[in-house]
């Protein structure tokens, strides 16, 4: 009886034992990649092998949409619950939980090798004091202007290069009924692509760099003459009606382009692989331009929006387990990694992806991102975000003619001088 007694007292410490080490050896992942997401499955790939190989580590996986993730992660960060490994957009974004001490500094556990794997701009945005606090790993992306080539020769149209070329477009377009510019500005990021190309071409780079730094504002002429052209759209009648109602979540957007109602379509480059799978006829229709000069302005017609490393992977300071932690990172930004998003239209930022590139339209896309003079981060991305939300909704409200250019201008310079203090 005792012996029985016995064999089960140790058979009960071990269970507890192996229940401690495998709630210890549990990594919990927090990222955008819902079922939506086209990066989601080389993801969970990734995700997949690194368990084979950890027998007894479980990677906890835990998508939050686009929208939501944001609010989520500073909450978390702010009640000390954050997870193991976490997303950011680099930059800003990155930047607040670095200067509150929440991130690992990667630094020591990268080696030459890893290092060279990467595209050297692409670790800019995860690099803060020469020390490295987050990889990327999706893909390098830019906004670009797709449009259906067959209405554009139907109608004898050619690809605008300046601004007013574009207003040409735009008029035979809409004398023929058809929607100039598809945008579904629910989510407000697509509308705040128009606003930075805007603001970019007017003012270049420099307008930016300048407000943030206070050297500059956010209500100087680059961005009310922003506003002005966005409004100006609007009531030339260059997108759908309600647009500030149609959800891009929902590909309402893109239903306008397969119903052959729209022409035009601002998106990030992810849509060289949104087009094959949804619509394969329609997709073989379809290719892109850069944004167009405009006349007088700053910037260089060669710059694109967007950023040479899109998701930026870190771990936390509180994770308990950092060698595992680092060790999946790995398996995020391998070889195999990096032919699964190609696979699916994505551009990755690892050297030595280029040569599994052969879809055209990524092809074109990757000369476009080499050949470009700069490449300014996604303004969403780029401000904290409190300025973010402030610009999201004064560019929202900019489609809707709710406000004027120079309101929204001055509610952005109001909050920046709330945040910085100056």
């Amino acid at each position: 009886m005792k012996k029985a007694l016995l064999l089960f007292t140790i058979a009960v410490i071990c269970l507890v034992s192996s229940s401690f080490v495998l709630a210890k050896d549990t990594l919990v992942l927090w990222d955008i990649r819902t079922e939506s997401d086209n990066s989601t499955p080389a993801v969970l790939d990734a995700i997949a092998r690194f368990e084979a190989d950890h027998p007894g580590v479980t990677i906890k996986h835990e998508p939050i949409s686009n929208d939501n993730y944001k609010t989520r992660i500073r909450t978390a960060m702010a009640a000390n619950n954050e997870p193991d490994i976490f997303m950011t957009w680099g930059s800003s974004s990155l930047e607040l939980y670095v200067d509150n001490g929440k991130v690992l500094d990667l630094s020591s556990y990268l080696t030459n090798e890893w290092l060279d794997g990467f595209v050297p701009a692409s670790l800019g945005l995860g690099m803060f004091d020469g020390k490295y606090y987050g990889l990327p790993v999706t893909s390098m992306n830019t906004a670009l202007i797709y449009y259906r080539t067959d209405l554009f020769e139907k109608y004898g149209l050619e690809v605008p290069k300046t601004y007013n070329e574009l207003l040409n477009v735009i008029e035979v377009l809409k004398e023929n009924n058809i929607i100039p510019f598809t945008l579904a500005n629910k989510t407000r990021w697509t509308g705040s692509m128009y606003f930075v190309y805007l603001a970019d071409r007017i003012g270049g780079p420099e307008a930016l760099e300048n407000a943030i730094n206070r050297t500059g504002a956010f209500n100087d002429e680059s961005f009310v003459k922003a506003g002005e052209v966005i409004q100006e759209l609007v009531r030339k009648g260059a997108f759908p009606e309600g647009v500030n109602g149609m959800d891009e979540d929902t590909a309402q957007s893109r239903a306008l382009i397969y119903a052959d109602k729209a022409a035009m379509y601002l998106m990030g480059s992810w849509a060289n692989g949104t087009f094959p799978s949804e619509n394969p006829e329609i997709n073989e229709k379809i290719d892109f331009f850069n944004f167009p000069a405009i006349e007088g302005g700053k910037g260089d017609p060669s710059s694109l929006i967007g950023t040479p490393g899109d998701n930026y992977y870190s771990v936390s300071n509180k994770c308990e387990n950092p060698e595992l932690a680092v060790e999946f990172l790995k398996y995020l930004t391998d070889e195999k990694m990096a032919k699964e998003l190609v696979a699916v239209g994505n551009i990755p930022p690892f050297t030595g992806a280029e040569d599994k590139i052969t879809d055209p339209k990524q092809k074109k896309t990757n000369e476009l991102l080499k050949q470009a003079g700069f490449v300014q981060l996604w303004y969403d991305q780029a401000l904290p975000l409190e300025l973010a939300e402030v610009h999201l909704n004064t560019t929202q409200a900019l489609f809707g003619l709710e406000i004027t250019p120079e309101e929204a201008a001055n509610q952005m310079e109001a909050a920046a001088v709330e945040y910085y203090g100056k």
